[in-house]
């Protein structure tokens, strides 16, 4: 029996920092992914007033050098955050993703490697999404059991609160991606110039964009970046690789504190751990196939 691939829609804040990159082109490169849209998001207004405008020209630049223009949907998300816990924010992203859910055959997965906006803003816009066959698999929020947090709050849960409380009490599938997994997906500055570097334009680009990145933000200085938003991608292709554990489905407070969920609640999957070595080694390998052949491969 042959299965046909994964639908994927991508939701990525790509000019927040200098992982989302990787982990678009990585679902790109996935013969097992069909990638069904990409939904530049937003990514707050901390840093600038234009985050939507800047991860919308961060995915057309990086379809723009897989030579991928034209031949990928992209349809922006919202610009802000939820104003509250009732009232969407329609855009072309939410609308894909509930035409999408509403189309094709098998499970449809959405993976948000920054807020939840458009994700929560569907669910508002159409609550029937609720009830189809679909996996919203997120790279945010806290980690659980007491672990001592990287930073807090945590970022992407922090560009929209309100979006993650919707989806975390929704009826949907979600697969939670926290703190404590995606922070341990680093690879240093050596390893990318020695295998990513060298791999054309694209590779090129990748490297270059993630240590001017490291150069500007206000961190000790340092000469490594966790590609944290990988696993949400790895997820998809290869969900045995993480190790899972249901949990009740947390609330957040206004500050981004992880409110304990009810025991007797609905659950969600959380991931405690992710088998990076076979992450980042599909990711190489695939990128020198992409950078050898000019192409993207079609079947595994």
């Amino acid at each position: 029996m042959s299965y046909p691939p994964h639908r994927i829609i991508v939701n990525t804040d790509a000019k927040n920092e200098a992982d989302d990159q990787f982990a678009i082109v990585h679902a790109l490169l996935s013969p097992t992914l069909d990638v069904r849209g990409i939904v530049p998001a937003h990514f707050g207004t901390h840093r600038t007033t234009e985050s939507l405008a800047q991860s919308r020209a961060e995915v057309d630049l990086l379809l723009d050098l897989m030579r991928l223009q034209g031949r990928v949907v992209v349809a922006d998300g919202a610009r802000g955050a939820l104003a509250d816990e009732r009232t969407p924010v329609p855009s072309d992203g939410s609308r894909l993703i509930i035409d999408e859910s509403r189309t094709g055959t098998g499970t449809l997965y959405l993976a948000f490697l920054g807020p939840l906006t458009d994700m929560a803003s569907a669910i508002l816009e159409d609550p029937e999404i609720q009830d189809r066959d679909v996996i919203v698999v997120w790279v945010g929020g806290p980690s659980y059991d007491g672990i001592i947090p990287a930073y807090s709050p945590e970022y992407n849960l922090s560009n929209d609160i309100a979006a993650a409380n919707i989806v975390m009490r929704s009826r949907l599938e979600v697969w939670q991606i926290p703190m404590s997994v995606y922070t341990m997906v680093s690879v240093g500055h050596e390893e990318l110039r020695q295998k990513v570097a060298p791999l054309g334009a694209l590779g090129a680009y990748l490297v270059d964009q993630l240590i001017a990145f490291n150069a500007e933000v206000p961190y000790p200085l340092m000469d490594f970046r966790s590609l944290g938003d990988s696993p949400a991608i790895g997820a998809v292709i290869n969900p045995a690789g993480a190790v899972w554990r249901a949990r009740p489905a947390p609330s957040f407070a206004r500050d981004g504190e992880m409110l304990a969920g009810d025991a007797d609640g609905r659950a969600i999957r959380v991931c405690e751990s992710f088998d990076v070595r076979w992450l980042m080694e599909d990711m190489f390998a695939k990128l020198r196939a992409f950078h050898t052949s000019g192409r993207v491969r079609t079947s595994p």
